[in-house]
């Protein structure tokens, strides 16, 4: 990777204190934003982290994208899952280079987003959206980051069951996931990780129920909690901005066979 920005790069312009802007540098094009015109000329060509003006002298930082920068800058109609619910289940599932991940419900794309950064150019991500116009958007924001060739994406139904076989992890983002681990069970590879979430404690119920059914071992059910601190040394204390109930991560391990010490309460032994 060149220390300079070039022609063809996803870039990150960073106001101080206001909204940062996401786009690909293209010779002769500019950005326009409420803080003045950016040429791309005049980003083309400069070092990362190097401080640039807009015409009206609004100072403007370069970076190199980070995957949750790239996730809040999802366009969507539905709502996404948050970076911090995202961050914990590419760790958990163990998505990473050249690994199959397959998704169901595509939404917007910003969970597809994230598994396609993570499995890069060896790996691949089959997504599932029965809804054409939902889809249509989540590839727009594919295409523009540049992922669209890592994502198949596919129009059907989870009832209808997945082609797909053997793949290493499966996130079902349905609003009924207990309904399709069946159909996820005849996919996923023998060790495979299975991901859901769910908005409410009856339906954490309704998941473990049938996880247990469906021979998985292993399960996890947690809640992510973000806090924030404001960033002065002198008065370290936290802001008022805090991340709380976003739902409930479920997670559990395929296997052909299963018993109660398999399936066990939790996971309070860390160590």
């Amino acid at each position: 990777m060149s220390a300079y920005a070039q022609a063809g790069d996803l870039v990150q312009l960073q106001g101080a204190g206001y909204k940062s802007h996401i786009l690909r540098l293209k010779a002769g094009e500019v950005l326009q934003t409420h803080r003045g015109v950016i040429r791309h000329d005049d980003v083309i060509g400069q070092a990362w982290g190097a401080r640039l003006q807009s015409h009206t002298g609004s100072p403007f930082f370069l970076f190199q994208p980070g995957l949750a920068d790239l996730i809040r800058e999802t366009k969507r109609t539905t709502q996404i899952l948050y970076p911090k619910d995202i961050g914990y289940i590419l760790l958990v599932m163990g998505v990473g280079p050249g690994k199959r991940v397959l998704e169901a419900g595509t939404g917007s794309g910003g969970l597809t987003t994230a598994f396609a950064y993570m499995v890069g150019e060896s790996g691949r991500v089959v997504s599932y959206e029965r809804k054409p116009d939902v889809q249509a958007l989540a590839r727009a924001n594919l295409s523009r980051l540049g992922f669209e060739n890592r994502v198949d994406f596919k129009l059907g139904d989870a009832t209808d069951g997945f082609s797909e076989r053997d793949v290493d992890a499966l996130f079902l983002d349905l609003p009924n996931p207990y309904d399709y681990l069946g159909q996820a069970k005849a996919s996923l590879k023998g060790g495979g990780y299975l991901g859901m979430l769910v908005p409410t404690v009856n339906q954490v119920s309704r998941c473990l129920q049938a996880l247990r059914n469906h021979q998985f071992a292993f399960v996890e059910v947690c809640e992510i909690l973000l806090r924030y601190f404001k960033t002065d040394w002198e008065r370290l204390r936290p802001t008022d901005r805090m991340v709380a109930h976003t739902g409930y991560l479920i997670f559990g391990r395929s296997v052909f066979e299963t018993n109660d010490d398999l399936f066990d309460e939790g996971t309070d032994d860390q160590g």
